[in-house]
This record gives structure tokens, sequence and C-alpha cells, in this order.
């Protein structure tokens, strides 16, 4: 009936509109006067317009989203990253940024310090593990009670005496402890591989962030790239700071934020350069100039909330 006709094209319209306030409020339409009435003829040619204006959607690197998923794959952030920093001037000015956009809560360095145990006390094993946030803020910190009893303390380099074992835990509470922090994180530290091997872990490449195998560190701080670097060498001549001094022992928790300052004095290069080497993106149907954006226009891509609201 003419009447049920008109009440479709009512409906029709309204979803015309509710997706049209959609694409303004991205900034794909330019604000349209709203008239008192609106004829058949009107909404054609603002149907019209809306899909000339969908089908010249930007290229991707001219539209970067401000935001990632919480189950963004470290690929992801790295390209994110990447594209973030081809928008901006690159200057060092740029690092606490593009971080921040990044979602720093991914990120956390780690410094763990060992003690002697079997034969001899050659065998290394965990007694401390510190891990701090991206501000450089202690999120975990505690002493480890070993598997093996130990046999040298190391205090001269660990700080570790036989006091500090009376409130230690046991290894495998903290390692169940510290994987679940550094659970999909990106980890930052320095000959980071002692650490998980301490931990008996072993954590993702991609996911790792290793200040003594940096070139950028190493060529900011005027030494060869090949050379073996220590973390007190890069704190003196990058951060003009004084670590791991006196007979006391190192604090894993200085030396996880040490770490941590390193990496985000060059975390702008070392993450665009992660982002280069990475293979290249399958085309995506919505960020493929040669794909046909009107199709996007049809009810069965826009979602069910948006479409029970505008009935």
């Amino acid at each position: 009936s003419p009447q049920a006709r008109s009440k479709k094209r009512s409906r029709k319209h309204q979803r015309f509109m509710a997706r049209r306030a959609v694409l303004e409020q991205k900034g794909l339409l330019s604000p349209h006067r709203q008239p008192g009435s609106q004829s058949p003829e009107a909404g054609l040619e603002a149907r019209t317009e809306l899909s000339e204006s969908c089908d010249k959607v930007p290229k991707a690197k001219q539209i970067v989203s401000s935001s990632l998923s919480p189950s963004a794959s470290p690929d992801s952030i790295a390209r994110h990253h990447s594209a973030l920093l081809s928008q901006g001037s690159g200057s060092s000015g740029r690092v606490r940024t593009s971080s921040l956009v990044l979602r720093p809560g991914k990120y956390v360095a780690i410094d763990c310090e060992m003690v002697g145990t079997g034969p001899q006390g050659k065998l290394s094993e965990l007694a401390r593990c510190s891990v701090v946030n991206y501000e450089g803020d202690v999120i975990y910190d505690k002493y480890v009670r070993p598997e093996l009893p130990i046999v040298d303390y190391r205090t001269r380099w660990s700080g570790i005496t036989k006091q500090h074992m009376k409130n230690a835990i046991p290894f495998k509470a903290a390692q169940a402890e510290i994987l679940k922090i550094l659970k999909d994180k990106i980890v930052v530290g320095h000959a980071i591989h002692n650490d998980f091997q301490a931990l008996k872990y072993f954590h993702p490449k991609d996911r790792t962030r290793d200040t003594s195998q940096s070139p950028a560190l190493k060529k900011r701080a005027g030494l060869p790239i090949r050379a073996n670097v220590s973390l007190k060498n890069l704190a003196r001549h990058l951060l003009h700071k004084k670590i791991q001094e006196g007979c006391k022992g190192h604090s894993s928790v200085e030396d996880a934020q040490t770490a941590m300052e390193l990496y985000r004095l060059v975390e702008v290069q070392w993450e665009k350069q992660l982002a280069h080497s990475l293979p290249p993106r399958p085309p995506s149907p919505v960020t493929d100039p040669a794909a046909d954006s009107s199709q996007y226009l049809d009810d069965q891509y826009w979602p069910t909330d948006l479409m029970a609201s505008s009935l």
C-alpha cells in the first residue's frame, strides 16, 4: 500500500541520515544543512553526494587512528608508530607523545640479580627481580629464594645477602607472578637474555628491546656498533648519571629504570626501524584505494545498535 511504501522510505531515509551523521563526525563529509523537509529527489541527490564522498576516502597513510585495540599485536604497534612518526616532525620532543598514543602500559623494563648455586657456586639462579613501567615506576620488586642452596651470594655485584633470603618467596611463585606481568608486553632490558635465563623463560623476540644490542644507542654514545657496552657506560655517556657505584652491589630497580630511560631516548628511531623491517601487510578492503567503498553503505556493514536506534 502507499502508506507501507512511505513508511519503508522513511525508515530507509532515517538510516541514511544516521550514517551521514557518523561520516560527518569522522570528518569524511562536510556538515550539511538540514532542510525543513526533503523530497525523494532531494534524498537521491544527497545519497549521490554521500556515495561520491565515500569514494574519495583518503589512503591509510593519511588517516591514522589515535588509539589501538587492547589486543593489538607488536607488529601493528610498530607499524602504527611508524605511521604516526611520518605525520610529525620526528624530533626528540615527539618521543613521549607518540608513546602515549601507543599505550605506555604495553612497555615494561626488567632487571634481575643472581646468586651462585651448584658446584662451586657457578650456577646462576634468580635472587631478586624488579620490573618498572614506562614511566620508571616500580610495579614489582621481590627477593626470590633459589631452588638450590646458595653457595655464593655474589654480594659485590648482586647486592644480595643472607638477610634478604629470610622474607624471599620461592622461585616458582615468583616466576608465576613475573610472567603474568610480562605477558603480551614489550619488555626492555640490558643483556636481557640473562634475565630471561634466570627466569627460565623465553620472551618473543619481536617484543624484546635489548639496550645492549641497540645500534642507535651505541652510535649516540660514540661507541663502535659491534662493541659490547655495559649499562653503566651507556648511562654515563647518554644519561650523565652514575649507577652501580660502591661495594654494596647493583640495584635491580635502578638498572631497570636506567634501561627504560635509554630505550625512551632512542624510542622513535628504534620503533621506526623495526616497523620498516616488518613484512608488508596484505591489502585491506577498507584501506585499499582500488576497493569500491560505496559497497559499505549497505545495511550489512553497519552496527546493529545503530540500525536499531535509527528505526
